[in-house]
């Protein structure tokens, strides 16, 4: 064989060869490109909870009235103050118009007058009783005219006073131009300004609310969760709060109360629900923070539990893929429990620790 053969011979040989490694390459590339890729079974925690959405609100609200009208005249506490029942919060100087003291005086004049003529007549009432030149029916009657204009006497005294000073005493009630805490508790705001006008509480009017006020160590959530999720829940069930602008707390409630009537929202039928929270150690809630509350329904700790991606559900059976040692995979059922949507319980089928297959993606042609 001459040494031009030679050559020739040798550059097929390593051009075969190299075209050899390049399928080998690219077929254990292929390989690893399409084996799916697998998680495994592990233990943890399953929570099955339905969500509801509302705000943090206090137990009981107070608003603050005055008993008496006329215009703020002092402050003693502001929003944000905690304040003990009977501290003094406001007062409300009496700011009668000149028509209405007038009359409130001459009143009390004419009153004064009418009293005072009808007891220079009830010694001379007396003594003709005594006398029996009166009937005890006539005496009877005078007292109680007698009695009557001392008690208009003193009505008429006692709203001038309340409308020069801003304070009288009736019996054993002490009315005053300083309207006092109803409750302990914090000012949640303050609707009126040094020299506003204020109306009084009576029975037929509501009067100017002054102030609100509320137990910050009472608090309560009160949302609505979708009517879904309302069959599954029952007093007393454990609630984990997450509020808005904490969101590195937890705040933990107990599930109060649940409406017995839906209620329309966003077009979404919804139930009203009602969350006790305890008073938060570490944690400042303010009334009217936005909050999401999770309501515990079923919890199963410490379980197999693997992703619910990779089960499927075929009738009422389970089923998933582990590895096998053709590469195919093999399909095993398995029998499932609690699920919170993202992971589900295995009950029996798989082991702990033990390789389950991805599904395959499909590919949009």
């Amino acid at each position: 064989m001459t040494a031009k053969k030679k050559i020739v011979l040798s550059c097929i040989a390593a051009a075969v060869a190299g075209t050899a490694v390049i399928v080998l390459f690219k077929t254990g590339s292929d390989s690893r490109e399409n084996a799916l890729p697998h998680i495994k079974v592990v233990r943890g925690t399953v929570v099955d909870k339905a969500l509801a959405v509302g705000t943090i609100e206090p137990e009981n609200e107070i608003s603050v009235k005055s008993k008496v009208s006329g215009v703020v005249n002092k402050i003693f506490s502001d929003v944000g103050t905690y304040v003990k029942e009977g501290q003094p919060i406001l007062e409300v100087r009496p700011d009668p118009t000149p028509l209405e003291l007038a009359d409130a005086k001459r009143q009390v004049q004419l009153n004064q007058v009418e009293f005072d003529n009808l007891k220079k007549e009830s010694v001379r009432t007396k003594s003709m009783h005594d006398s029996r030149l009166i009937s005890d029916k006539e005496f009877e009657d005078f007292q109680k005219q007698y009695e009557q204009s001392e008690l208009r006497l003193k009505i008429a005294s006692e709203k001038l006073a309340l409308m020069e000073s801003g304070r009288v005493k009736i019996g054993d009630t002490e009315i005053e131009s300083i309207v006092k805490a109803p409750i302990s508790g914090s000012i949640l705001n303050r609707s009126v300004e040094v020299g506003d006008p204020v109306t009084p509480l009576t029975s037929y009017q509501e009067g100017t609310v002054l102030m609100k006020m509320a137990n910050m160590d009472r608090l309560i959530f009160k949302g609505t969760v979708d009517e879904i999720d309302v069959g599954k829940m029952k007093e007393g069930m454990d609630v984990e709060i997450k509020v808005g602008a904490l969101p590195s707390d937890t705040v933990r409630g107990i599930l109060r109360k649940i409406w017995l009537k839906a209620e329309k929202k966003d077009n979404a039928t919804v139930f009203p629900i009602e969350i006790l929270i305890p008073s938060a150690q570490n944690t400042l809630l303010r009334a009217g923070y936005s909050a999401n509350a999770n309501i515990i329904i079923r919890k199963s700790a410490d379980i197999l539990m693997i992703p619910e991606r990779v089960v499927t559900f075929r009738n009422d059976s389970s089923f998933v893929t582990i590895p096998s040692a053709s590469g195919e995979g093999e399909v095993r059922a398995i029998r499932t429990g609690l699920s919170d949507a993202i992971n589900v319980e295995v009950v029996s089928g798989l082991r702990e620790g033990d390789d389950v297959l991805e599904k395959p993606v499909k590919k949009i042609d």
